[in-house]
């Protein structure tokens, strides 16, 4: 199209006027009160260290200070990085799984097709058990939490979603089962990129929420079977033919 970025792909979240476009509006703003504010704060320690210590204390104690508080902003834009460039977090996600989970052995299915349920993100198959990943990036000051045993997105429920989920959570698990002619499970997980989580991980609509990192470590901490390595390798086979491939397979099976 004329007149777009030949750098950017086409997503809503570059135009003008979106949550994005306006988001990244205002942290450019904002870079001249971020850094008024760490100049102060950096200001004052140094003088009320060194006065108390000595200046060599002061210095140090002032530059942790500046570097503590350019994480703190830094890390809160990050944690954006996914939703500001209009993704879903699939592909960060699926990068994360090779370089851990995949690495201790468990197998990872990405973009298969769930019949009569559309595509799913990325199935982890391991001795512990199965899990469906789906992953959804929301604006970073969404409030994102469980209350009575319901998922609710900014007051708000999601109730269409959740049941997407733990239904394609359920068909996955029932051809995969009848293909490998071995009981499974599969637990639905929803992989959270950005917002607010009041908690994490936690469990709302038979679904758990969690964000990338505690995602891996809820997996691993949490097994909901006692495979051996055979019955991993009959389980991921079934899933391969039960699945058709929706999308670009990273894993081959």
């Amino acid at each position: 199209m004329f007149g777009s970025s030949i750098y950017l792909r086409g997503r809503d979240a570059f135009t003008g006027g979106s949550p994005q476009a306006v988001y990244e509006e205002l942290w450019q703003r904002g870079r001249k009160s971020r850094l008024r504010t760490r100049a102060i704060l950096t200001a004052l320690t140094l003088l009320s260290c060194s006065a108390l210590v000595n200046v060599a204390f002061g210095v140090v104690a002032a530059l942790l200070v500046a570097a503590g508080d350019t994480y703190f902003h830094w890390r809160g834009y990050n944690a954006s990085s996914v939703w500001r460039r209009g993704l879903r977090g699939d592909e960060r996600m699926g990068r994360l799984l090779r370089h851990t989970l995949e690495r201790r052995g468990h197998r990872v299915l990405h973009a298969r097709v769930v019949p009569g349920h559309g595509e799913l993100d990325q199935l982890v198959i391991g001795q512990g058990g199965l899990w469906l990943l789906r992953n959804e990036a929301w604006h970073p000051e969404t409030e994102i939490g469980a209350h009575g045993g319901q998922l609710f997105v900014d007051g708000r429920t999601k109730s269409a979603m959740v049941r997407e989920l733990v239904e394609s959570a359920a068909t996955a698990g029932a051809l995969i089962a009848e293909r490998a002619q071995i009981e499974v499970k599969v637990v639905p997980v929803l992989v959270v990129h950005g917002g607010k989580l009041r908690k994490a991980p936690f469990r709302a609509d038979g679904i758990t929420f969690a964000p990338p990192l505690k995602t891996v470590r809820w997996i691993l901490r949490n097994p909901v079977a006692d495979y051996s390595e055979d019955d991993v390798e009959t389980i991921a086979r079934a899933a391969v033919h039960a699945l058709p491939i929706g999308g670009r397979t990273m894993t081959a099976a």
